[in-house]
């Protein structure tokens, strides 16, 4: 009978779930090739609210979303939220096509090989993610939402101030 001795093991990825640390990221911002702007790193954004919304210019549910985050982006103080919309299309050209006719105001990053698509485990689009001021998930968001109802505009004020709602 053979003895095999486990020295050491892969626990695989941790989950990116509500309560944990979300993965860190730093993506191109949409037209850094033009502009040779920095990348957007979620570590910039420490000391803020972000919703990180995945999404991409070829899903219908996505494209209905967009105004309303735009709506909320106006609503809230730059010094305490921020909303990223992380594209996973393969080329920039739709995305550039597609934030021009919807005239949007919010930080748009690349993911144009769908690393940090993965890294954060979501399984479509749209899927959105809010991370508190220290960086930890309190929600994780599936499918379309009307971001500029009361509810979420709350949600995310009373983030700001360094309240936590029942149930983050």
């Amino acid at each position: 009978m053979a003895l095999v001795a486990i020295l050491q093991s892969d626990a695989g990825l941790q989950p990116v779930v509500r309560g944990s640390v979300a993965p860190e990221f730093e993506l191109p911002p949409l037209g850094a090739t033009d502009s040779g702007a920095v990348p957007l790193s979620l570590d910039t954004l420490r000391g803020r609210v972000v919703l990180v919304n995945f999404w991409a210019t070829w899903c219908e549910p996505c494209e209905s979303e967009m105004p309303a985050m735009e709506r909320l982006y106006g609503a809230l103080p730059r010094d305490g939220f921020e909303l990223v919309a992380v594209a996973i299309d393969d080329e920039e050209s739709p995305v550039q096509t597609f934030q021009d006719a919807y005239r949007l105001s919010f930080p748009i990053v690349l993911d144009l090989d769908q690393s940090v698509y993965q890294a954060y485990q979501t399984m479509g689009v749209p899927e959105s993610l809010l991370i508190d001021r220290d960086g930890r998930i309190v929600e994780r968001y599936v499918g379309p939402r009307k971001w500029d109802a009361p509810e979420y505009v709350e949600r995310i004020r009373e983030l700001i101030q360094g309240n936590r709602l029942a149930g983050s």
